[in-house]
């Protein structure tokens, strides 16, 4: 039986990242642990380099091929992964 003041543990999670500053790192953490998923084993495995810095996604990809292709679907990418993340995570995507 729950009590009035309780709360969740996903409500409870929530308020600790917010309260400690960590929800942007976490949010980030997130998005980069789901890139195999939402971009296909063919692009992960290709991608030699990910991470995120001030809103930017920084992606090192050995296929020029691939990374032609991606530039053309970068807005729809950054939308998939914002949507995954739940809050805008990601403005740009730069290609190194």
């Amino acid at each position: 039986m729950r009590k009035p003041n309780d709360i969740t543990m996903k409500d409870a999670v929530s308020k600790m990242l917010d309260v400690y500053r960590l929800r942007r790192k976490f949010d980030e953490t997130s998005i980069l642990a789901v890139w195999p998923e939402i971009m296909g084993t063919a692009i992960a495995n290709r991608t030699t380099q990910l991470y995120i810095h001030d809103k930017k996604l920084f992606i090192r990809i050995e296929s020029s091929v691939i990374k032609n292709e991606l530039v053309l679907v970068r807005q729809g990418i950054i939308q998939k992964l914002n949507e995954h993340a739940g809050s805008q995570v990601i403005t740009e995507m730069v290609f190194l």
